[in-house]
Order: structure tokens, then C-alpha cells, then sequence
């Protein structure tokens, strides 16, 4: 009797993630650190939304909407692909924490279809359907997260607010100097108009 293939589609992403070592590459510490630039975060969202889509195909046997999907947002799914890459490098993870997070998250997905078992399809099969007429990476987003797509991978926003600069204590002078005077203010300059000449 051979396998179904939502059982060889299981086996293979968990395989797949053990291989990974599950975002073994980066450092613990610098990723708790880590926040996501507005671009990296919509790059996150639009991942999540391909790895969903990936699980569903493989898992319920819909490959040619799966493939349709990726040819329509090939430059989005790109450009989502440059931005977690960008991220994880600028974290100290580089490719191989990318490559780690992608099958992670893919794994996190099937794990999702095990647990909804034979309602797993019939609920994410709409999916295809509802992303065909989105266009564009804030579209795919705004989706993802609407649609509360799973993404194991959070780190807050980074903020652009730069703290104050400390005031710096008054500098002693040196002897014989003396501290310079306030500037005294000037008389404001009459406004009336002069007389032509």
C-alpha cells in the first residue's frame, strides 16, 4: 500500500526542518535583540502567506494553484525573500538562519494542517482563490495578517526615535576669561512706510 500524500508531504517538511536545525545558525541572543524594519516586517508577513500556501498545495493536492500564485507574485515573493534575507543578515544570522526560519515556519504550517486533520483543506483551500486578485507586497501582507497567517518569528517594530543627546556639563574657563554676556536684544525696526523721494 503506498503512502498518501499528505503523509509523504509531512514526513518530507519534518525532515526538512530537522535538517535545517531549526534557526540553530544565529545567535540566541543577537535575534532576541533583533527588530524588523517596516519592509522586513511586510516581507515576514508576504513569506508567511507563501509558506501557508505551499503546506495547503502540498498537502491537498492543489500544486497548479500553488504554481499559478507564485508566477502572478513572483517580483513580491522576491522582494519578501531579499527582505527576510536583509534581516537575518543584519541580525548575524545570514543565509543559513534565513534557510532556517523558511523551513521552520513551513514545518510550523504542517503542523497546523496535522492538528485541523481532515478540516484542514476544506478550511484553507479558499485561500487560492481569495489571494488571485491581490497584487503587490502591502496587499499580500495586509492578507497575511489579516487572515492571522502563523509566523513563529515576531521581534518588535524598530522604532526611528533616536534618544536626546545628554546635556553636557558646563565646561570650566580658564582663569583671567570671562563668561560671555547674554546677547541683548535690538529694537525691532519701524514698519512704517518712507516717504518717496
Amino acid at each position: 500500500m503506498m503512502p498518501s500524500r499528505t503523509f509523504q508531504a509531512r514526513k518530507w517538511l519534518a525532515a526538512k526542518a530537522l535538517a535545517a536545525g531549526l534557526m540553530a545558525a544565529a545567535p540566541a541572543s543577537a535575534l532576541a535583540q533583533a527588530c524588523l524594519q517596516p519592509a522586513e516586517k511586510t516581507g515576514f508577513d508576504v513569506r508567511a502567506l507563501q509558506s501557508q500556501l505551499m503546506v495547503v498545495a502540498i498537502t491537498c493536492g492543489n500544486q497548479d494553484d500553488y504554481n499559478r500564485f507564485v508566477t502572478s507574485n513572483q517580483p513580491d515573493l522576491a522582494a519578501a525573500y531579499r527582505s527576510l534575507f536583509a534581516h537575518f543578515r543584519r541580525t548575524g544570522g545570514g543565509q543559513r538562519a534565513t534557510d532556517a526560519f523558511i523551513t521552520d515556519l513551513a514545518n510550523r504550517h504542517s503542523q497546523v494542517g496535522i492538528q485541523q486533520g481532515s478540516l484542514f483543506c476544506q478550511n484553507q483551500m479558499p485561500l487560492f482563490q481569495q489571494v488571485s486578485a491581490l497584487r503587490g507586497q502591502q496587499a499580500l501582507a495586509q492578507f497575511s495578517t489579516e487572515r492571522q497567517i502563523p509566523n513563529q518569528y515576531q521581534p518588535p517594530l524598530c522604532t526611528t526615535a533616536r534618544p536626546a543627546a545628554a546635556a553636557r556639563p558646563p565646561q570650566p574657563r580658564p582663569q583671567g576669561e570671562q563668561a560671555p554676556r547674554p546677547a541683548q536684544p535690538r529694537p525691532a525696526a519701524s514698519t512704517a512706510a518712507q516717504p518717496a523721494r
